[in-house]
């Protein structure tokens, strides 16, 4: 009997020592799985942020499409590390003199459509300021964020909220505002994000369909596409999509708006979802697809980095989306992105879907590069 009891306890702990050798295998398995996968998408980053930067070696001013690529930029350098890729957006930084307008006189400033000096209060120009905070917090120096502090404390002393008119505007000054909140802890920049948001919402947000009109001009009913449906535009839903996630990275988890930003946020994701294509990608109408029917990468990249964010940080589930991210990574990597490191498909500036525009592989932009680095630095996170 004594014999039979010291067998039974040597045969549990000769099965307990296997399942933790087999329990250390997986873990040793899974990791070596993930380390491969990070080790696939880094490579993806290099071969795209290279190409781009190696055939765009000039630097150019500090409007929305530049900026937009930096923000990407700055996210491929927080994974990869690659100091080349931080000193190509110091350089930018640099050349701009760390400003977006660049008029002085407060009297001249405008915030209506404008691409020169004056239009210092126009949302495409202060995009850029989100690049030199990021920059900024590597390396401080007041002088990188002087200008985005004296241009956005002039714009919350005005008595206006309607500086947010269009939807791309939200990726391109939400954001600042969190950013600079962040570094200076002046709650004014939280409660002017959310008045200047509140405007945007209600001219834009449609509570029906969960999506964003680009701009008042195409407000349904009295916009329509061709077929008579909604027009709601790809990018400018994906612009508006990727600023939920860039803003909730830095919003205090007790802002009495957050979980507003967040319900949003998850409304959109399911519209999203579910105007997906079978290819991976989104089309420019996500309504009417033969309004201009084929795939368009910056949509999709922004929708995708939105996706991969709101699971990275548990926002969303990852079972809810796992299908909808595998599908726009397989797009962006095997159709989008091509053999010598060009985007492709990007759908050229504008603010709608066009009939007949051609969108196709030697297709690209600064912006849509932009895109494409933020959905592989969330996807980088994602493997683990």
């Amino acid at each position: 009997m004594k014999y039979y009891k010291h067998l039974v306890a040597g045969l549990l702990l000769l099965a307990s020592i296997c399942g933790a050798c087999t329990s250390s295998s997986k873990k040793t398995a899974n990791s070596a799985n993930s380390s491969a996968e990070k080790q696939e998408v880094a490579a993806l980053i290099s071969k795209v942020n290279n190409h781009w930067q190696n055939t765009h070696p000039q630097h150019e001013n500090s409007f929305w499409h530049r900026a937009a690529y930096h923000t990407g930029n700055m996210a491929a350098y927080e994974v990869t590390k690659n100091e080349e890729y931080l000193n190509y957006s110091k350089a930018w930084a640099e050349h701009n003199k760390w400003m977006g307008a660049q008029e002085l006189d407060k009297a001249k400033w405008k915030y209506s459509y404008g691409e020169s000096d004056e239009f210092v209060l126009f949302g495409d120009f202060q995009t850029c300021f989100q690049v030199y905070i990021d920059l900024y917090n590597l390396e401080k120096d007041e002088k990188k964020i002087a200008r985005a502090q004296e241009v956005m404390l002039y714009q919350m002393s005005t008595p206006q909220n309607d500086y947010w008119w269009w939807a791309d505007g939200l990726y391109m000054a939400m954001p600042v505002m969190t950013k600079l909140y962040k570094v200076s802890g002046n709650e004014q920049y939280l409660d002017k994000l959310y008045e200047y948001f509140a405007f945007a919402r209600d001219l834009m947000y449609d509570s029906e369909s969960h999506l964003f009109f680009r701009d008042a001009k195409y407000i349904y009913p009295e916009h329509t596409t061709k077929s008579g449906a909604k027009d709601f535009w790809a990018r400018g839903n994906g612009w508006a999509f990727a600023a939920f996630a860039k803003v909730l990275e830095d919003l205090p988890q007790n802002n009495a708006h957050r979980a507003e930003y967040i319900q949003i946020y998850k409304d959109m994701a399911e519209a999203i979802k579910n105007s997906q294509q079978a290819d991976g990608s989104w089309s420019r109408s996500m309504f009417d697809i033969e309004q201009a029917p084929g795939p368009e990468t910056s949509g999709t990249a922004f929708f995708a980095y939105g996706f991969l964010w709101g699971v990275n940080n548990n926002i969303f589930d990852k079972a809810d989306y796992q299908e909808v991210i595998d599908k726009s990574w397989t797009y962006l990597t095997q159709t989008a992105l091509q053999e010598d490191g060009r985007v492709g498909y990007v759908q050229p500036i504008g603010e709608k879907a066009i009939p007949g525009q051609i969108v196709d592989a030697n297709s690209t932009a600064d912006f849509g590069v932009g895109a494409f680095l933020l959905a592989a630095s969330e996807m980088w996170k994602y493997v683990d």
